[in-house]
C-alpha cells in the first residue's frame, strides 16, 4: 500500500518543478490532507493464497 501512496504522490502532487523544500513541504501537506479527508481505499485482486500460486518465488511454502 506504500509504493501504491508514493505512486498517486508522485503522479498528483510532485509531477512538476517545486522550487524550494520549503514549497515542497507545503505541497505535500496539503496533498497529504486532502488524500486523508479523501479515505481512499484499496481493492485488493486476489487472496493471499491466491498470491503464493501465481507468485510462488516470493511466497514460499511453509513446511508443515
Amino acid at each position: 500500500m506504500a509504493e501504491i501512496e508514493l505512486s498517486v504522490l508522485g503522479r498528483q502532487c510532485l509531477s512538476r518543478r517545486i522550487g524550494d523544500a520549503e514549497t515542497l513541504r507545503r505541497e505535500v501537506a496539503a496533498w497529504t490532507a486532502a488524500r486523508n479527508a479523501a479515505a481512499g481505499t484499496v481493492t485488493w485482486q486476489f487472496a493471499a493464497e491466491d498470491a503464493r500460486v501465481k507468485l510462488r518465488s516470493l511466497y514460499p511454502s511453509n513446511p508443515d
